[in-house]
């Protein structure tokens, strides 16, 4: 049913893989408390943490694709046929899930005008819209929902072929080799 991973992934592929999943989930907890903070300072630095994070996060969803294009190592399918479809299917709606709620996160710096700790002001490119303001937040943050649980359901895949199917798929993107 399932063909055992021979080979890991390269030690890029791997860092860039946790890089990417420890970024997003401490930009989906800062993006839960911003409104927690006091205002003023505090929150503008957790706002100013966000749009930082978000950027590296930009920068390595770009680095990853581009390795994965040009230089990371290629592992089949850990499923073959109509399993092995899903899992393709479910890393490239990953990808795309990344990129559209980097887009919206830039779209909602830019539309609400932000500043980053008083040293740098992003214009807003839609003053006083404050319906199209509350329109890209909401969707910036259904998005990022949206790819938290898109990556839950990831991980308990990975789970469910290492213990269940015991094809030892946790291997391939381990970061230290034993």
């Amino acid at each position: 049913m399932t063909a055992a991973p021979e080979h890991s992934y390269d030690a890029r592929t791997i860092v860039l893989h946790w890089a990417t999943a420890v970024t997003v989930a401490l930009l989906w907890v800062i993006g839960q408390t911003i409104d927690d903070f006091p205002r003023g300072l505090p929150r503008t630095g957790a706002r100013t943490a966000h749009i930082l994070l978000g950027a590296v996060l930009a920068v390595i969803v770009i680095w990853r694709l581009v390795w994965r294009l040009r230089g990371g190592r290629r592992l089949p399918t850990a499923a073959s046929g109509a399993l092995g479809q899903v899992e393709r299917t479910a890393h490239g709606l990953l990808y795309l899930l990344l990129i559209a709620t980097i887009g919206l996160g830039v779209a909602n710096a830019w539309i609400r005008g932000d500043t980053l700790l008083g040293l740098f002001t992003i214009p807003s490119i839609a003053p006083g819209d404050k319906e199209l303001r509350e329109r890209v937040e909401d969707l910036h943050a259904l998005a990022a929902n949206v790819i938290v649980v898109a990556a839950l359901l990831h991980a308990v895949a990975a789970l469910v072929h290492h213990y269940a199917f015991k094809d030892g798929l946790l291997r391939r993107m381990r970061l230290t080799r034993s």
